[in-house]
């Protein structure tokens, strides 16, 4: 197939693209690298089936090649990048979705959004399922983000009913792995990167609210499994093993054999205080499930970034 994906050189776009080529497809990457990084995309470059449009996709997307799938991945997703860069966060949700769906229906294209584990805001079930309506803040800080993807998923939806187009959405739960950011800004990264320069991991609020995280790999083969799906979804892709941010720092500081102090400052607003997927869907209907469990992934993104953040 030639798969054209927006957002392809940020962290999950990256790995997806890396799965695609070596599945033998052709890859058309469109990324203006507002949180994206050229090295995340550099090792494909010398690759035939490859190509890179350096574009803004709230503007325009468009191609001359023949398209047979898009992807549409392309908006900061950490809440450091999308408080740093609120309407271009809104705007790639809008704007760059709504220019994504025009591309797949003049292609005939099938069509993938990105969602997000946000659209259910600070919940009030525990795990969250798909039919889970969410309690967002439509105009906290963290709404840029939340309700970008709450309309860009409306829209979807707006598109198969409509136009009958082969949309699907998937919610992504917290990711980790090779290549995040050093300033990503999210909990893992953020204590990986403080444990390995022996500075203090900076905990919000008690670290009592609780995450899970879910394996880049592990990630991408739920997102390439619920491509071939013939449904539409929501369907959440996530790991449901829960456990606090304050484990979560412990835990980092033992396998790194750091002696960093845990510090603590105050919870961010409308930070969420539980996030859990509930993924019977992705297992009864992708037959997916996560693999990898957090030491195994924990201690393969140390690595990483051992060796590439010095």
């Amino acid at each position: 197939m030639k798969i054209l994906i927006t957002g392809g050189a940020g962290f999950i776009g990256s790995h997806l693209i890396e799965a695609l080529l070596g599945a033998g497809h052709y890859v058309i990457c469109v990324d203006n690298f507002i949180t994206g990084t050229e090295e995340n995309i550099a090792p494909f470059k010398k690759n035939p089936n490859f190509e890179l449009v350096v574009r803004d996709v709230s503007k325009e997307v468009r191609t001359k090649e023949r398209i047979d799938y898009v992807l549409c991945f392309a908006s900061p997703a950490s809440p450091v990048d999308y408080m740093n860069h609120p309407i271009e966060t809104l705007k790639a949700g809008a704007f760059g979705t709504y220019n994504t769906l025009e591309l797949a229906l003049k292609h005939k294209a099938s069509f993938l959004l990105a969602s997000t584990s946000e659209v259910y805001g600070d919940p009030e079930v525990n795990p969250q399922p798909e039919t889970y309506w969410g309690n967002v803040n439509s105009i906290g800080p963290r709404s840029v983000y939340d309700e970008a993807k709450r309309f860009a998923e409306a829209m979807a939806f707006a598109y198969r009913r409509k136009h009958s187009l082969d949309a699907k959405v998937v919610r992504i739960f917290n990711t980790f792995g090779e290549r995040m950011r050093s300033a990503d800004g999210r909990a893992i990264p953020n204590f990986v990167n403080q444990a390995l320069k022996g500075n203090a991991l900076t905990v919000y609020g008690d670290g009592s609210q609780t995450r899970s995280f879910c394996y880049v790999k592990d990630m991408v083969k739920g997102i390439l499994k619920l491509m071939k799906f013939d449904g539409a979804g929501p369907i959440n892709i996530g790991n449901p093993a829960e456990m606090t941010v304050l484990s979560l720092a412990k835990k980092i500081k033992k396998i790194t054999k750091s002696v960093s102090p845990i510090v603590f400052k105050d919870l961010p607003v409308n930070d969420p205080k539980q996030r859990r997927p509930d993924i019977t869907k992705a297992k009864n209907e992708l037959a997916w499930h996560p693999e990898i469990d957090l030491d195994e992934g924990l201690k393969r993104t140390i690595e990483w970034f051992r060796k590439n953040n010095k």
